[in-house]
C-alpha cells in the first residue's frame, strides 16, 4: 500500500524504514549466485559481502558460523557460490542485508568440495597413512617413468635423471596425461611397469595446469592402483600449489617434474664428493688411531721394565736371595737353638738313665722270670740272679743274704 505523503504533511522517517522492512520481508527467502568478498568471523557470526559475477554490484551478508562451515570445501574470498538467503532491512540504520540459510560452493569450489569428499572417504579407509609409504632404493638401476608423450615433464625427467646418475635405466611409459580416458590410461602404465621385476620406483609425472586438468589424478582407481602397487611410486603432478589425491598415496610427494629426479637418483658428482669425504675423513681416523697406538706404544717403552727388562729380574734375584739368606740364618739360628735344647734333654735323659747309674758302678738284678729284684726279702740261698751290667749280663748264685741295718 502507497504512503500518501506531500510537502504539507510529510511522513515520518520511522514510517518508511518501517514500511522497507514489511516490503522487504515479504520477498521471502530466495536463491542467490555471486562471489564471497573477505569474509570474517566475529564471535559465532561471518560477516562477508556477496559480489555480482558479471556487474559492478554487491550486497552485504551475515551467517551463523555453523553454515558457513558446514560447506563441504572452504568458503574463502573469491569463493563462486550459490546461496538460500532471506533479504533483511534492518529499520533503525536503514542497513539492507542477506542472511544466508545455506551455502555451496559452484564451479571450481563444487569439485573441491567432491575431491574433499572423496579423500575423507579414502583417508577413512587408511590409503594415506604413513606407515604404508615404502622407501625409495638409494642408487635404483631401473626407473619407470608414466608421463605424456613428448611433454615437458617426460623431458625434465629424462634430462635430470641423466645428468644427476647416467647409469641409470629409465623405463618410458606414454599415456594421456588429460582428460577423461586419462586415468584408465595411468593405470595401465603404472601397473605394465610395476610388474617389471627390474623396476625399482616408478614416477609419473605431469605439469601445471587448472584443476580441471588434474583431476585424472585425484581419480578413485587411480589411488587404489597406487596403493596397491608394490613397487614405490612417486608422484609428481603440478606445481607446489596442486595437491591432487595421487600426492597422498604415493610413497613419495614431488613439487615438480624436476624435484621427482632430483628425489629419485642423487647426482654423481655430489656422491663422487661424498665418497671422497669419507675416505680422507677413514684416513685422517686411521691415522689418528695409529698415532695413539704409537704414542702408546712409546710410552710402555719408556718404562724401565720395559727400556731395561732385565733390571726388573735382577732387582728381583737380589730380593730372592736377601730373602733366601735371612731364610737360612733364621732357619740356622733356630736349628742351634734346637740342638742346644736336644742336648740339654739328652743331659738330663742320661742322668736319669739306669745305665748311667751303672756306669757309676751299679748292676740290675733280675730273677729268674726278668722281673727286677729290689730287695732280698723274696731271695733264698742259691737261688740265681742274672745281673745287667754297662757291657753285659753275669749269672750269680746267692750264697749269702745279709740285711742292712735300719737306720
Amino acid at each position: 500500500m502507497a504512503l500518501e505523503t506531500s510537502a504539507e504533511s510529510p511522513a515520518p522517517l520511522r514510517s518508511i524504514s518501517l514500511a522497507l522492512q514489511g516490503w522487504i520481508g515479504k520477498l521471502g527467502a530466495v536463491w542467490v549466485e555471486a562471489e564471497v568478498v573477505q569474509p570474517k568471523l566475529s564471535g559465532n557470526t561471518y560477516y562477508l559481502t556477496l559480489r555480482d559475477l558479471a556487474a559492478t554490484m554487491s550486497i552485504s551478508a551475515i551467517a551463523f558460523r555453523a553454515v558457513v562451515e558446514s560447506s563441504a570445501s572452504p568458503i574463502t574470498d573469491g569463493t563462486r557460490v550459490i546461496v538460500h538467503a532471506k533479504p533483511e532491512f534492518y529499520s533503525p540504520n536503514g542497513r539492507l542485508s542477506l542472511k544466508l540459510l545455506e551455502i555451496r560452493p559452484t564451479g571450481e569450489g563444487e569439485l573441491l568440495a567432491q575431491l574433499e569428499r572423496r579423500r575423507q572417504l579414502l583417508a577413512a579407509e587408511g590409503l594415506f597413512e604413513a606407515r604404508w609409504k615404502r622407501p625409495l632404493p638409494i642408487l635404483p638401476t631401473a626407473i619407470g617413468l608414466v608421463t605424456g608423450k613428448g611433454s615437458a615433464a617426460e623431458r625434465d625427467v629424462l634430462e635430470n635423471i641423466r645428468d644427476r646418475w647416467p647409469g641409470a635405466t629409465i623405463e618410458v611409459r606414454h599415456a594421456l596425461m588429460q582428460g577423461s580416458q586419462s586415468a584408465t590410461a595411468v593405470i595401465a602404465a603404472l601397473r605394465e611397469l610395476d610388474a617389471a621385476a627390474h623396476v625399482e620406483v616408478i614416477v609419473i609425472a605431469r605439469g601445471g595446469g587448472a584443476l580441471e586438468d588434474l583431476l585424472p589424478f585425484s581419480d578413485e582407481a587411480l589411488v587404489r592402483a597406487v596403493y596397491a602397487a608394490t613397487t614405490p611410486v612417486v608422484s609428481a603432478i603440478g606445481h607446489e600449489p596442486d595437491v591432487p589425491l595421487l600426492d597422498l598415496v604415493a610413497d613419495l610427494r614431488a613439487s615438480t617434474p624436476t624435484d621427482a629426479a632430483k628425489r629419485v637418483v642423487p647426482h654423481v658428482g655430489d656422491e663422487l664428493a661424498g665418497l671422497t669425504a669419507a675416505r680422507e675423513r677413514a684416513r685422517q681416523a686411521v691415522a689418528a688411531h695409529v698415532h695413539r697406538e704409537l704414542a702408546g706404544l712409546a710410552a710402555l717403552r719408556s718404562r724401565p721394565v720395559l727400556r731395561s727388562p732385565s733390571a726388573f729380574v735382577d732387582g728381583q734375584q737380589d730380593l730372592v736371595l736377601a730373602q733366601r739368606e735371612r731364610a737360612r740364618r733364621a732357619l740356622g739360628s733356630r736349628l742351634d737353638r734346637a740342638h742346644d735344647e736336644v742336648g740339654h734333654h739328652l743331659a738330663r735323659v742320661r742322668a736319669l738313665s739306669p745305665l748311667a747309674t751303672m756306669h757309676r758302678g751299679y748292676a740290675v738284678a733280675l730273677d729268674p722270670a726278668g722281673h727286677a729284684v729290689t730287695s732280698i726279702e723274696p731271695l733264698a740261698t742259691g737261688d740265681e740272679l742274672v745281673l745287667h751290667l754297662t757291657d753285659g749280663r753275669a749269672t750269680v748264685r746267692v750264697t749269702e743274704l745279709q740285711e742292712h741295718p735300719h737306720e
